[in-house]
């Protein structure tokens, strides 16, 4: 399992349109972004007693969380994300799903994924009978990403957060969300190194390194 460095800062709005112009001078718009940015759609899941909330509020050092993601509404692409941190490092593993799989997941009919050929639907299964874990909350924001190749280096502004509770909505487009935070995350992730001029792109002088979370921040409302 191989893990990434991260980084996040909270940034405002004239920050977002500095760090903007800088990254396009020196790096590559993700060619996913078509019109400069994507939507992202995510459904988190959890315990009846919050472990996933709970050991990333306490700063857990080794912490897992598993989601469900699509992009722009479309849904023909969902993925299973299995979201790990050790010692300040991030991994994610995925494994694709198709919208009925997705329904059966969301009605709880769920004995199929025990067969799966994938290792993380088998995982998903047994943690959602033996831990519990069911679909909690939806997640919605818009993502400016760009991508640089030395370091594999990903720099992404998140913003226009918005979630819903209403969990079986979580494939319609037009699932009613409500705005939770007009905060503007930035997001750094890289391998082993950070070249210098991406460094000093995202650099800002107030800019301060946080534990930012959108699933945590969206569970103050449920």
């Amino acid at each position: 399992m191989e893990f990434r460095h991260e980084q996040k800062c909270v940034i405002s709005v004239s920050d977002k349109q500095a760090l903007a112009r800088r990254l396009q001078a020196v790096a590559r718009l993700d060619p996913h972004a078509s019109g400069g940015s994507y939507q992202i759609r995510s459904l988190y899941f959890e315990n009846p007693r919050d472990k996933a909330l709970r050991e990333k509020t306490d700063g857990v050092n080794r912490r897992e969380k598993f989601r469900l993601r699509y992009y722009n509404q479309d849904t023909s692409m969902i993925h299973l994300e299995k979201k790990s941190k050790r010692n300040g490092l991030g991994n994610k593993s995925q494994a694709r799903l198709n919208p009925t799989q997705v329904r059966e997941i969301l009605e709880g009919r769920i004995l199929w994924m025990a067969e799966s050929k994938e290792p993380l639907i088998r995982e998903l299964y047994i943690k959602m009978r033996g831990q519990g874990l069911a679909p909690k909350v939806i997640v919605d924001y818009q993502r400016e990403p760009y991508v640089f190749p030395a370091g594999n280096v990903r720099v992404t502004l998140d913003y226009n957060m918005r979630m819903s509770l209403c969990c079986r909505d979580f494939l319609k487009a037009d699932c009613l969300t409500i705005p939770v935070s007009q905060e503007i995350v930035l997001e750094v992730k890289w391998d082993a190194f950070l070249p210098d001029i991406i460094r000093d792109a995202v650099a800002l002088k107030n800019g301060r390194i946080s534990a930012f979370s959108k699933y945590a921040l969206c569970r103050m409302y449920g």
